[in-house]
């Protein structure tokens, strides 16, 4: 749904060490990228949009209102970069979509023949709750 739009300009990306695979090189390298959009000042969300990824991602969301996604799980930070925003396309894709509508369906025979016999159970227990006819 996003994928026409590049949100680019209004993410902001900081590194650091991460501690994924890759050895010595985690101790040396700074390849954990952390990337930060601020949800409530985006131009390309409408405000509509902007109200629902703030109540479904409302855990990603910090209390200045940046929403957070982070990558470790590369070697590299550039991969770490792409991943980061590949997941948050994803996560504003999924938010944004609109529910499934139900369509109604007709009760299974055995949902029928179920609910009349539990009709008849009932009946049953008050019948025998009665006082005997003389």
């Amino acid at each position: 749904m996003f994928k026409g739009i590049d949100f680019s300009p209004e993410f902001q990306f900081s590194v650091s060490r991460s501690g994924g695979p890759g050895g010595q090189n985690v101790n040396k390298v700074s390849s954990k990228v952390e990337l930060r959009f601020h949800v409530a000042s985006s131009a390309y969300l409408t405000a509509g949009e902007k109200a629902l990824v703030s109540v479904k991602l409302a855990a990603r969301i910090t209390g200045e209102g940046f929403l957070q996604v982070v990558s470790q799980t590369e070697r590299g930070q550039l991969a770490n970069k792409a991943r980061c925003v590949e997941r948050f396309y994803e996560l504003l894709a999924r938010a944004t979509a609109g529910e499934k509508a139900r369509k109604a369906s007709k009760p299974t025979y055995s949902s029928k023949l179920k609910r009349l016999q539990g009709k008849k159970r009932a009946s049953e227990t008050k019948k025998l709750r009665r006082r005997p006819e003389a």
